[in-house]
């Protein structure tokens, strides 16, 4: 994996900085259509995993040949400069690490874990990922306290009707402050796992 961005992909990079928020809308929108696959279509668990595995299996190699092949990642930035993100130049995309929590929370969890688990993944993060970039002023963590009321907030509103006040809110209060950490594991890996593991551990209390 390059550890520096060359001279030749360092414009394309350039022009990925910022708010991004056709990221953002793709961020959600591929967790809402994951979350209607398995709540409206419901196919086998065996074969969902299996899709998903395929895909996960696909984006880590195509990070692979990026790293390998400088005019493969130079093709990566023109054809998704409103998808891609600055640090994706010489590390793995966050879309390959989606792919990766997704499978290994659908593999694990059951179906309403899992669904909710995407659900705060798809739409806490990208809403205080975009305002947070955009307004949020006063550092908290690796973010901004804007970034991570919102966060708060939007986990709040999807975990409240299935899971109740108290296995709902710990898990939006615990899965915001472990957004905020600076893990050495993207975020897109890390929050649902975290979630789907706080609710199935706090089953009896909802």
């Amino acid at each position: 994996m390059p550890s520096t961005v060359g001279s030749d992909l360092a414009p394309l990079v350039a022009r990925t900085r910022g708010p991004q928020p056709a990221r953002r809308i793709f961020h959600a929108t591929c967790g809402l259509v994951l979350v209607a696959v398995l709540v409206w279509w419901a196919p086998p668990r065996e074969f969902l995993v299996a899709a998903l595995g395929a895909l996960t299996a696909g984006a880590f190699l195509a990070d692979g040949l990026r790293f390998g092949v400088p005019a493969a990642n130079r093709l990566f930035f023109r054809l998704f400069r409103s998808l891609a993100s600055p640090r994706e130049a010489s590390g793995v995309a966050s879309s390959s690490w989606y792919l990766l929590g997704a499978l290994l929370t659908v593999a694990i969890f059951p179906v309403p874990i899992a669904v909710s688990a995407i659900l705060v993944l798809s739409l806490a993060d990208p809403v205080a990922s975009y305002c947070g970039r955009r307004w949020g002023k006063r550092p908290f963590g690796s973010g901004t306290i804007l970034g991570s009321s919102l966060f708060l907030a939007v986990s709040i509103l999807v975990l409240f009707p299935g899971w109740g006040p108290v296995a709902g809110g710990v898990t939006a209060v615990v899965v915001t402050l472990a957004e905020r950490i600076p893990w050495p594991l993207d975020d897109n890996l890390t929050i649902p796992l975290i979630t789907g593991m706080l609710l199935w551990s706090l089953l009896p209390l909802a």
